[in-house]
């Protein structure tokens, strides 16, 4: 297993929603298509925002806690037919429990929970890409129109108005990068 981190979230061409893991102690990124609502999620807790009402990765995160269970790691561990399958490694009472997930429910619980992301190497030789200079993001400082975009996202999760907060979102990962990931 190759531990990997959540290097972006990024719109394809078609607008569907994606998450670009980053090989920790190597150079292969693993883009996986994930639905809106978990992208959204993922971004929520990569920015460590909360909403004024858990959504449903926060509800299985507060459950798990509750119950005394914690995430020890998740594992991708295939690719059929275009799809991508994981597993949560959950610990109760010294345990290991094996719980199937998709990818996208797996990291958004993972996110939360500060565990670790494993890829399995045969998944990474099949579905990774070594980016090129020219898609590696390169930060640009542009505070004052940032820090309003910022405070905009922060008022729209306030008002749970989710999907306005992803465009925002998308605004300031577009700022920070200098260009769209596609």
């Amino acid at each position: 297993m190759i531990q990997v981190t959540v290097n972006g979230i990024f719109i394809t061409q078609s607008q569907a929603s994606g998450i670009l893991l980053k090989e920790q102690n190597g150079n292969r990124a693993l883009p996986i298509v994930i639905g809106e609502f978990e992208a959204q999620s993922i971004a929520m807790a990569l920015e460590n925002i909360k909403p004024p009402r858990p959504i449903t990765h926060d509800l299985t995160v507060n459950m798990l806690k509750t119950l005394n269970i914690t995430l020890e790691s998740i594992l991708i561990t295939e690719l059929k037919d275009s799809t991508f399958y994981a597993m949560l490694r959950l610990v109760k009472d010294s345990e290991i429990i094996e719980v199937d997930s998709r990818p996208s429910d797996a990291i958004a619980i993972a996110v939360r929970f500060g565990s670790a992301i494993y890829v399995n190497e045969e998944v990474m030789d099949e579905a990774s890409y070594i980016p090129d200079e020219a898609q590696v993001p390169a930060f640009e400082s542009q505070t004052d129109h940032l820090e309003e975009l910022t405070k905009s996202l922060q008022q729209a999760v306030e008002a749970e108005e989710y999907e306005k907060a992803a465009r925002i979102r998308d605004q300031i990962k577009r700022l920070e990068s200098g260009s769209r990931m596609v």
